[in-house]
């Protein structure tokens, strides 16, 4: 999740209709802080595919669907890629079900294969999992990933010698909020975390240390403003939005290049930092 990030899909508001007035009008059940604001958003989306294309990123456009709801920019959240192939998740926001098999297809017509996909009743959102390495997967048990889903993850890596630890998630704003494992720790590089550290299990903290890693903390302040969602781009160089000063200021401080871009309508008012902003699938 830390080395070069070479090819990643994105999905722009413009694709995922944030121009239409029927899925605008389902921003309150979408959990959106307001309604919308489609040139915003559309902008400062460009801008972050302009920091990701400066990285060096090959950058694949979702294909448009009428099955796409807002959600559908946070790409990051309905497939999950591995070194065998994508597995298409199966969201527990019921609205998202649909992205997954558009992920497949897409990324199939980029020469991307699928591997496998979670069923009823399993849900999984991938902003619940992180690659501590190529054969440890670490997956938030919460209202977004459940048993079910978790225990279809092992069936399908077991075979290909992977391990999947199950870290349990706090009730936090409650089954309605998006609180995802990402939400409370982006991995860096290979031995540092930025962590909203009040909020992780006391398992979770164990286990991140006792393979290594050290914390660097969000600002408190940060935290409604999502600090603790910040992309590796690799080389020790991050992607952040630009609205978290202060916790970005820490990052530089610790040693990494912090590129950042205004989050305010494409990320904050959606609930989804840069990257769930992202679906990676191939680093170097």
């Amino acid at each position: 999740m830390v080395g070069p990030l070479q090819r990643v899909l994105v999905c722009s508001p413009q694709t995922a209709g944030w121009n239409q007035p029927d899925r605008i009008a389902r921003w309150r059940e979408l959990g959106f802080h307001h309604a919308p604001h489609f040139a915003t958003a559309q902008a400062q989306h460009e801008k972050l595919c302009h920091e990701l294309a400066a990285a060096g990123a090959e950058i694949i456009e979702l294909a448009p669907t009428p099955e796409l709801s807002l959600d559908a920019v946070y790409t990051h959240d309905a497939s999950l890629a591995t070194d065998f192939g994508l597995i298409l998740m199966r969201p527990g926001k019921p609205n998202r079900v649909a992205e997954a098999r558009h992920h497949g297809a897409s990324c199939e017509a980029q020469g991307v294969p699928t591997f496998g996909a979670i069923t009823a009743p399993g849900t999984t959102e991938a902003g619940d999992i992180l690659w501590l390495d190529p054969k440890t997967l670490l997956v938030g048990h919460g209202y977004r990933t459940n048993a079910s889903g978790i225990a279809q993850l092992r069936t399908l890596l077991a075979p290909k010698g992977v391990q999947v630890l199950s870290a349990p998630l706090p009730y936090g704003p409650g089954p309605s909020a998006c609180l995802h494992l990402m939400s409370l720790i982006s991995l860096l590089d290979e031995h540092t975390a930025l962590v909203d550290l009040p909020w992780l299990a006391v398992e979770t903290v164990e286990l991140l240390k006792s393979r290594g890693y050290r914390f660097l903390e969000i600002d408190d302040s940060e935290r409604e403003t999502l600090a603790c969602n910040v992309l590796a781009l690799g080389g020790k160089r991050l992607l952040a939005i630009e609205e978290n000063t202060k916790t970005n200021a820490r990052l530089r401080q610790a040693g990494f290049d912090v590129r950042i871009f205004p989050g305010s309508e494409i990320c904050i008012n959606g609930s989804g930092g840069p990257t769930c902003l992202t679906r990676p699938l191939l680093r170097a």
